[in-house]
């Protein structure tokens, strides 16, 4: 579709729509969105479309999401790092070694890029019925640690606003993960943050977006770099931009 019609990004609508008709993508979802993945041929198998490419895409139709997922992935591009990207659910979490820790999860376009381990760390379960009844396979693993770089966009007064920070995903030990992972769906791709600066109360207090999405960085001081342009690229941009939390000058 992304070929025929010349689109930049896709968005996938299950919600009360295609789930009760189709089987989900989630599994398709998440191998498009990984630059390393299997070639895509055209329709008449002569081309391999987009190769060395993610290819962006939003689940639910979000189109702040798809919006801030397309504009980001073109400048992390410019900017040298790895361009996967995705949306999350912010679920839930608990307090562990004195941090809190969040619980993100999502069911589809969660790239390899982000497991740990890659490919290696990936794997594919069966959807519940409960939301997918025709089935369809998941792209699930454990998000790898790194500092990333977190942005949602929402509209508020008639105009677009971006709330951006910076984050830690962190490797939590199995039996944690096992417990912080009891109240959500074992089946999906599931990310641990510490996010810097923000309170729990504080990040659900300017909750105006159903999902964040999220970018790695090489490392920490990248982090803080990398959401100063990305800010200052977005305000040039007629959007209204807010830091949330500790974002450093470097």
């Amino acid at each position: 579709m992304i070929d025929e019609f010349g689109c930049d990004a896709i968005g996938i609508q299950y919600q009360q729509s295609l789930k009760d008709i189709t089987p989900a993508s989630d599994l398709v979802e998440g191998m498009l969105n990984n630059a390393d993945r299997p070639p895509v041929r055209s329709a008449d198998g002569k081309r391999v479309l987009f190769e060395g490419e993610a290819l962006p895409h939003f689940n639910e139709v979000d189109e702040c999401a798809r919006l801030d997922g397309l504009l980001t992935y073109r400048l992390w591009r410019e900017l040298g790092f790895a361009p996967e990207n995705t949306l999350r659910d912010l679920r839930w979490g608990a307090t562990f070694a004195k941090d809190y820790v969040w619980v993100l999860l999502m069911s589809g376009a969660a790239p390899p890029a982000h497991f740990i381990g890659g490919w290696k760390g990936a794997s594919s379960e069966r959807q519940p019925v409960m939301y997918f009844r025709l089935g369809g396979g998941t792209l699930k693993g454990i998000s790898k640690p790194g500092h990333i770089v977190w942005s949602r966009v929402s509209v508020m007064c008639g105009a677009l606003h971006r709330d951006i920070g910076v984050a830690e995903v962190v490797k939590l030990p199995e039996e944690e993960t096992k417990r912080l992972s009891q109240g959500t769906t074992p089946k999906w791709p599931i990310m641990h943050v510490v996010f810097k600066g923000v309170s729990r109360d504080q990040m659900m207090a300017r909750y105006k977006s159903n999902h964040i999405q999220v970018f790695y960085c090489p490392n920490e001081k990248q982090a803080h770099r990398a959401a100063r342009i990305k800010a200052a690229a977005m305000s040039e941009l007629g959007i209204h931009v807010s830091f949330c939390g500790d974002v450093r000058l470097v």
